[in-house]
């Protein structure tokens, strides 16, 4: 099979590619920083494909494939749903449905200090943003934003989780709003946590409310 190869970084965005696509050529794109997101990798001068999905592009510089799958391959930057599993002295052990279980240090929490650790019970779900995650070692996790600040980011309580693909969440996630979202928006009231490892969070007033937005997200897969 004869790869494709392109000169313009823009000729593949939002086109579909598969394993072995060259999608960038690096000898034409000097004096440029890119960052590379799930489903690619450098190769010499080249960035090629490892999966089947779609090039997306977020500025100012980050390229990935995007593709519907259950699995998750854990990416520095992305916000996800995580259970904590077990805690050690300097750290706590969560699941984020990737290939090995994550690590959140103790202190990585706004103004986390050794005096002010926090207690989370196993079956905890947290909110997390994945700060480091290469290849062959334990994804870093963190309860802040890129700027130190909690922001939205810590223990989630009530509420339902369930889980879908990793296409679905980011379509959830995704501007102009998701119709499905924009739908349920206009008739009922509740809160939505939605992480790229493929994990929603949903939590009303009213179980009712709870149950309904929750099918109606998982139907909109299908």
């Amino acid at each position: 099979m004869e790869n494709k190869q392109s000169s313009s970084p823009a000729s593949f965005i939002g086109s579909t590619v598969i394993p072995g696509d060259v999608v960038l050529d690096l000898s034409s794109m000097t004096n440029q920083t890119i960052k590379l997101g799930d489903g690619l990798r450098e190769d010499c001068d080249a960035i090629s494909a490892t999966k089947a999905g779609t090039l997306r592009f977020k500025k100012p510089n980050k390229y990935r494939i995007e593709s519907c799958q259950k699995r998750y391959v854990p990416c520095a930057g992305d916000a996800v749903l995580g259970i904590v599993v077990d805690s050690k002295r300097d750290d706590f052990l969560i699941d984020i449905k990737g290939p090995a279980l994550a690590f959140l240090p103790v202190l990585a929490f706004e103004g986390g200090t050794r005096r002010n650790i926090p207690k989370f019970e196993v079956g905890t779900l947290l909110y997390l943003r994945v700060v480091k995650a290469k290849f062959g070692m334990n994804p870093e996790l963190s309860c802040t934003n890129a700027h130190g600040k909690a922001a939205e980011f810590g223990p989630l309580k009530d509420g339902y989780i369930f889980e879908t693909s990793t296409g679905l969440s980011r379509k959830l996630l995704s501007s102009p709003t998701c119709p499905v979202l924009e739908s349920l928006c206009k008739k009922l009231c509740f809160e939505i946590a939605v992480g790229l490892n493929g994990r929603v969070w949903v939590n009303a007033a009213s179980p009712h409310t709870i149950i309904v937005a929750a099918n109606a997200i998982m139907n909109s897969e299908s």
